[in-house]
């Protein structure tokens, strides 16, 4: 008696399926982090153009997992606001000075309000993944 543990066209079947599904995959995650740098460059407020263009994503794991990043240290006091204006509410709440060297001056402030930039862009993004993972089945 012999014991088949599966005909070798199976095989190269089911190899062939994994390698079209990887391929897509790889497609949409390249199309949602794109659409997720795209929509936060447009929606970060523009000083100087700092934080817009330290949006960047690096592709790992074969083009299998995205990372994007906001490169510079303040990108996240700009989307969640400072002080009493922070969106939580755990922003310090006493007032401060700081001397701003853009202005020449010293500044007094109780904070900045939040000007999300990066969670509306991955609200965006995740519309057309949920949508082209369906797709995929």
């Amino acid at each position: 008696m012999t014991i088949r543990s599966g005909s070798k066209r199976f095989e190269l079947a089911v190899d062939e399926f994994e390698k079209r599904v990887i391929k897509e995959i790889k497609r949409i995650v390249k199309e949602t982090a794109e659409m997720i740098v795209t929509n936060a460059k447009a929606l970060a407020p523009v000083d100087d153009g700092s934080l817009r263009d330290s949006i960047d994503v690096v592709y790992t794991k074969g083009g299998l997992t995205a990372i994007i990043s906001v490169g510079v240290s303040y990108g996240i006091y700009v989307e969640f606001g400072t002080g009493i204006y922070a969106i939580k509410g755990n922003g310090r709440k006493d007032p401060w000075v700081y001397f701003s060297k853009k202005l020449n001056r010293w500044v007094y402030t109780r904070g900045m309000t939040a000007q999300p930039f990066f969670f509306p862009a991955l609200d965006i993004a995740e519309k057309h993944w949920r949508s082209e993972l369906k797709k995929l089945g």
